[in-house]
């Protein structure tokens, strides 16, 4: 499967999603934003944040992008690991208030696992190991229910491995862990 049907797969799930409803298709934002805290996308829910922070109304309850971004400050891991890049696309699926870490883990597990004939990725479960960010004990349990895999393949990270922040602290999620 490539990159192209990668993205595409993505976005079908979600737009067809009849679990939490249809997702709107947002195509990606332009790299430079109106966004003082930033220079570069970096994310890919920079553009949604004013949804997220309460100041616009989101004009829909949930979308999907494949959102350009641009990150700079580990620039010195580029091409020393596989997942540190300076240049990529990011696939979010994102909820204004609709639903949150069960629903985010439900449509995720369902994609993945999901067969090729029926849009999804085709990944064994068996072969799955989910991660959590150490502490968080409501997405532990969440998981172990959505998927029945036991509390042992389901490996808890630290902030450093499981969770990221640049700018000024927002609606990303927890840092402080």
């Amino acid at each position: 499967m490539d990159t192209a049907e990668i993205r595409r797969r993505f976005v079908a799930h979600f737009e067809r999603n009849e679990t939490v409803g249809a997702h709107r298709a947002v195509a990606s934002a332009p790299l430079l934003l109106d966004d003082p805290n930033l220079l570069f996308v970096n994310a890919g829910m920079v553009p949604f944040k004013p949804y997220f922070l309460g100041q616009e109304t989101p004009p829909y309850p949930r979308a999907v992008s494949v959102q350009k971004c641009v990150r700079t400050p580990d620039i010195e891991d580029v091409g020393k690991t596989t997942r540190h890049g300076t240049f990529f696309e990011m696939c979010g699926n994102f909820s204004f208030g609709d639903y949150f870490k069960e629903g985010a883990i439900e449509l995720g597990w369902d994609l993945v696992t999901k067969s090729v004939d029926d849009g999804g990725f085709g990944l064994e479960p068996d072969r799955l190991w989910p991660s959590v960010l150490a502490g968080d004990d409501e997405a532990l349990e969440i998981w172990m229910k959505v998927t029945g895999l036991p509390t042992e393949r389901i490996v808890k990270l630290g902030p450093k491995e499981n969770s990221w922040s640049m700018g000024v602290p927002g609606p990303g999620g927890p840092i402080d862990q």
